[in-house]
This record gives C-alpha cells, structure tokens and sequence, in this order.
C-alpha cells in the first residue's frame, strides 16, 4: 500500500464520528448495514451522517449498494486488512536482540 492512501484513509477514521460509523459497520458484518440504522444506533443527523460516510466511501473503506428504497453501507475488509498489514509490515525490523529494562531507560 502506498503512504498517501494509508495517510488518507487514517486521516478519515481519525474523525470521532467516522470512527464509529466505521466500527459499527464493522460489527454489522459484510452484507452491510442500512443508513436508517446507522442513523438510529449512532444518533447521527441524516445530513452529518451523509458527510461522513462520503469520507470513507471516498477512501475505499466502505461502498454502498441499494436495494429497493434501502441505501446499504458495507465495510471493505480487504482495505481495513490492507491498512493494519501496512502499519504492521515492519514491525520491529529495528529492533535488537538485547531485551532493554524500561526502567533503565
């Protein structure tokens, strides 16, 4: 993953809001969650809740479908997998052997 969509896509769930809508989308599952509910559970005025879910849907973290009169919102696991294997790829490369006592510090 290239820094700047890793950069882009943390600066958007860096938003309070955007972090919720996101970790309640993440909890509905991957056949997604209606935006009447999202609404509902996260007591999001519509026109806040629209905003910020365009964030996310700009990002890649999440895509939307409709069925019928209902707007469903599903959570891209790849790209959330994606982003915490990027944090994750290096890991300690730089870290040596010797275990270091925090208290020595």
């Amino acid at each position: 993953m290239e820094i700047d969509i890793a950069a882009k896509r943390l600066a958007e769930l860096g938003h309070p809001t955007r972090l919720q809508v996101f970790r309640y989308l993440v909890k509905g599952g991957r056949n997604g969650v209606p935006v009447g509910q999202i609404q509902t559970a996260l007591e999001v005025p519509g026109s806040t809740l629209s905003h910020h879910i365009t964030k996310l849907v700009n990002v890649g973290l999440v895509v939307q479908r409709r069925e019928g009169r209902t707007l469903y919102c599903v959570p891209q696991y790849d790209k959330l997998e994606a982003l915490a294997a990027f944090l994750l790829e290096e890991c300690c490369v730089n870290q040596t052997d010797a275990a270091v006592d925090p208290a020595e510090q």
